[in-house]
């Protein structure tokens, strides 16, 4: 059977099949709801599709007025282009359901991307404590598992907030004014714009963590996605530009903005290690942020000792890419097994 796995995000669409064939366009979800069909059909392959395995955290932007018809759109979405074929969906509960089984329990559904991740995952620690890390472009996952399978103390957005395990930061789209106010810069403390003039996309290319895209206009100010122009996007947040800041200045900015974004997923990870009995024996670290997942795996001290586990260098950089996509096709291929029975 070829299932497609389609992973639907506010920001993100992407899509995977068991083989590996992996694809991931941004799609600004909360401002073309309407257009969301047309998107994932020009991204489908071109040969027969004979189920689709869903997963998604689309469902809260703020285009829908709730979750549960973020939920029935974007399912509605997937049906006109299954035309007909079965789609089964992932809940948290660890299972694939209906669209009509899905509707009916929404908050099972929304948001459950982390848990198919971490369900398939799950896999390279077959036996006692593990943990995963997955930084992505928005959000950070810190998902512990055990036996195999993801053990966590939330389930929703709001207690895997609550419980840390969810961080509300990404390396590519967190803007920069929500992970500070300040910054020190030689012996003058300056505040910072409240603006969307930079984000940690702009400190990462800077600090050539991310590879530059002239072609990635997905940035704060729609100019491409390169080291120049993150130093312009950088100059802006203490109201300059260029002509006024400095390289030293613009690296002094960047070090203190990561900092504080590592101490901020170091801080989460060392709440969830606390809560378990062991330190974990593996970290896996996954997602378009995994050198920072990595880091953090190495330098945490509860951390020591512990395998850590690169998944892109596992599944290789496309399935990364898409790998929640990927996950929801390999789970759902499994356990229809090869001739489709369920």
């Amino acid at each position: 059977m070829n299932i497609v796995g389609i992973d639907i995000g506010g920001a993100n669409l992407k899509l995977s099949d068991a083989r590996g064939r992996s694809l991931s366009r941004p799609f600004p979800l909360w401002k073309q709801p309407r257009d969301l069909p047309l998107a994932l059909a020009n991204m489908l392959p071109a040969d027969e599709v004979d189920a689709f395995a869903v997963t998604m955290t689309g469902e809260l932007a703020d285009c829908f007025r709730t979750k549960a018809a973020g939920v029935d759109r974007i399912l509605g979405a997937v049906e006109t282009v299954a035309r007909g074929k079965p789609i089964l969906v992932w809940q948290t509960a660890g299972e694939f359901v209906t669209p009509d089984e899905a509707r009916d329990t929404p908050q099972l559904v929304a948001a459950a991307n982390w848990h198919v991740l971490a369900t398939y995952a799950g896999r390279f620690v077959p036996e006692g404590t593990g943990l995963l890390i997955d930084v992505g472009s928005t959000t950070t996952d810190v998902i512990p598992l055990h036996d195999g399978l993801p053990n966590s103390l939330g389930r929703t957005d709001r207690e895997r907030l609550t419980s840390g395990e969810l961080v509300y930061t990404g390396v590519r789209r967190t803007p920069l004014c929500a992970i500070r106010q300040c910054v020190q810069l030689g012996d003058k403390r300056i505040g910072l714009a409240a603006e969307l003039f930079a984000t940690t996309l702009d400190v990462f290319l800077w600090k050539n963590d991310i590879a530059e895209d002239v072609d990635d206009g997905d940035t704060a100010n729609g100019r491409p996605a390169t080291r120049s122009e993150a130093g312009e996007r950088l100059a802006r947040m203490i109201c300059c530009d260029r002509t006024e800041v400095g390289d030293d200045e613009i690296d002094e900015m960047c070090r203190q903005f990561a900092q504080h974004q590592f101490d901020q997923i170091v801080h989460a990870v060392k709440s969830v290690v606390a809560r378990s009995n062991e330190p974990p024996h593996s970290v896996l670290v996954s997602g378009s942020g995994e050198f920072l997942a990595e880091r953090v795996a190495r330098s945490h001290g509860d951390l020591q000792g512990a395998e850590v586990v690169s998944l892109t260098r596992a599944f290789g950089e496309t399935i990364s890419a898409s790998a929640c996509a990927y996950a929801a096709a390999c789970l759902l291929t499994e356990r229809l097994g090869p001739l489709g029975d369920a």
